[in-house]
């Protein structure tokens, strides 16, 4: 799966492993009950059926604790559909570096699985229509890079990865610059050639911003019945993004109403871990 940023996965594996091992590190249990030359093979094994993603951070884990001596050999692909039972990946090496490592790989890996499993649970009732499901800047403080990628393995699509590559004028913004024209030529002005998207609640605001010159709207909790006056008022001028309180009882609705993008906090704010288990072969 594309753009794992490595500097990024080391950082937060790191980090994560600081959180478990103290200062000076170390695994007590671990340490008092395995000899220090002993050697075992585990296995990752899904306990449900869902869609992988995070196996290369999970490698990087065992990498970390085992001073690169431990061998990780997938079995699966990211973003592949497994079922309970499943083993995604083998791993070998020191057992207590298995053991330090466990928790924080299983941590990792289990957060990502669930955030691309949940998506595609979006994806797959989003197929055969024309909208694709987005996620948001809705993440994990400093897990942003993984959940993301997650997004992607489960078959979403990123928006923009923080304030910097889009904007995106809100309500507030457009209370502080006087209004939506205002604000659109004030980000115009200032980075003319950075992306710019106008939320929208009515379909005045929506004839508006396309007026000011926006290409790129985000509908905001309007009902099926609002967006698609929105979408045939606007026509193609504008792509366009509906958002709030989309749930997958209602993904169809929308979708038929011929919008561009369904965004979808709840990918990266409320998907449920996809729960994987480290078993030491005996």
């Amino acid at each position: 799966m594309n753009e794992l940023d490595l500097e990024e996965v080391r950082r937060v594996v790191y980090t994560a492993l600081g959180e478990d091992l103290g200062d000076p590190p170390r695994d007590v249990t671990s340490e008092a009950t395995i000899p220090a030359g002993q050697v075992n093979t585990a296995e990752l094994v899904a306990r449900a059926d869902g869609v992988v993603a995070g196996l290369p951070v999970a490698l990087e884990v065992f990498a970390a604790t085992s001073g690169g001596r431990a061998t990780f050999e997938p079995r699966v692909a990211e973003g592949d559909r497994v079922g309970r039972g499943d083993v995604l990946a083998v791993v070998s090496g020191p057992t207590r570096a298995l053991l330090t490592a466990e928790r924080t790989a299983l941590n990792l890996l289990c957060r990502m699985s669930g955030v691309a499993t949940h998506t595609r649970k979006w994806a797959d009732a989003l197929a055969g229509t024309k909208a694709t499901v987005l996620d948001t800047r809705k993440t994990t403080p400093g897990l942003r890079h993984l959940e993301k990628y997650a997004v992607r393995a489960g078959g979403g699509t990123n928006k923009r990865m923080g304030l910097y590559d889009v904007a995106m004028i809100k309500d507030n913004h457009k209370l502080a610059a006087g209004g939506i024209t205002a604000a659109y030529r004030l980000v115009r002005s200032a980075f003319p050639d950075v992306p710019v998207q106008v939320e929208v609640t009515t379909l005045a605001e929506a004839l508006e911003a396309v007026e000011a010159g926006a290409t790129f709207l985000l509908c905001d909790n309007m009902t099926p019945g609002l967006l698609a006056s929105v979408v045939s008022a606007v026509g193609d001028r504008a792509e366009l993004e509906a958002t709030g309180n989309l749930t997958l009882a209602t993904v169809s609705e929308y979708a038929a109403t011929g919008v561009d993008y369904l965004s979808v906090g709840g990918l990266t704010h409320s998907s449920p871990i996809l729960d994987i288990a480290m078993d030491l072969r005996p």
